[in-house]
């Protein structure tokens, strides 16, 4: 576990300060948790029943991999460098396997916190500096007040009180929303989910008690799309848990690209 972002753990049982020994990360009270093989630390102990499985962690490797949202990744890289100091760690809230944390780093630290041991197998192995820590986000973090410099949360659950205590008062919250007309061109004829018209004020629910708006845009994406892009697309959201066989068969028919767009809005918070 990097040394900069195990400073800034502590025991999810006690709230002390956590050390690595060999193979373990422990408690001065005996709390001890096992660092996998794989590179990731899991906090949380009992596996997540709603976690990411094997098959939607791969979908998104491949989807992303081929570059389909690169625009995206280059403009929160871009952001990034706008709107966060240098000190304190990069935390990202959902950061499944780590895609957007990789590209956002400069010289500092991340943290990966997701729900799924599976998915951060992945994040601990994008970049040498991302530290992967298995957790609940809904819960309370096991993460000290202040240490982070910036916060991403990308198309993930948002815990607005946690992510005003664990960043720095000079600190930045970028958060990645589906924008309207995100990828209706392919619609429930495959499984997709519709954009959320109510989602601007579930966003505002969600943070307007701990962050003031500092700016907002929008970034469209045309993508163009073969069969197995689509088969990716799907099966690594949510909607790949209720597929059904007409929606499997009509991916697999697919016979000439389809094209569509992306749209992704992209907001700046500031601590209050």
């Amino acid at each position: 576990m990097i040394a900069d972002v195990l400073a800034c753990l502590r025991c999810p049982i006690c709230a002390e300060d956590l050390t690595q020994v060999g193979n373990t990360v422990r408690c001065a009270t005996g709390h001890s948790y096992d660092l996998a093989k794989q590179g990731y630390l899991n906090l949380l102990g009992a596996p997540a029943q709603n976690a990411d499985t094997a098959e939607m962690v791969t979908s998104r490797a491949e989807f992303l991999g081929a570059g389909h949202y690169a625009p995206l990744v280059q403009r929160l890289a871009s952001l990034a460098a706008e709107v966060a100091p240098s000190a304190g760690i990069v935390l990202d809230a959902g950061a499944n396997i780590g895609h957007y944390l990789a590209t956002v780093l400069d010289t500092r630290p991340g943290l990966a916190l997701d729900l799924s041991a599976i998915a951060l197998r992945r994040a601990a192995r994008a970049r040498d500096r991302i530290g992967a820590v298995v957790w609940d986000i809904w819960r309370p973090w096991p993460v000290r007040d202040g240490c982070a410099g910036l916060l991403l949360n990308v198309f993930a659950p948002r815990n607005g009180a946690e992510f005003r205590r664990v960043l720095r008062s000079d600190g930045a919250l970028l958060v990645v929303t589906p924008g309207a007309g995100h990828l209706a061109e392919l619609g429930p004829e495959f499984g997709m989910l519709t954009v959320d018209p109510d989602k601007d004020a579930r966003l505002a629910a969600s943070l307007d008690d701990h962050f003031d708006l500092a700016a907002r845009e929008n970034l469209g994406v045309p993508l163009t799309l073969a069969a197995r892009d689509v088969a990716h697309l799907v099966g690594m959201g949510p909607s790949a848990h209720h597929l059904t066989d007409k929606q499997r068969a009509a991916t697999a028919a697919i016979s000439a690209p389809l094209t569509a767009t992306a749209a992704f809005t992209i907001s700046t918070y500031r601590p209050r």
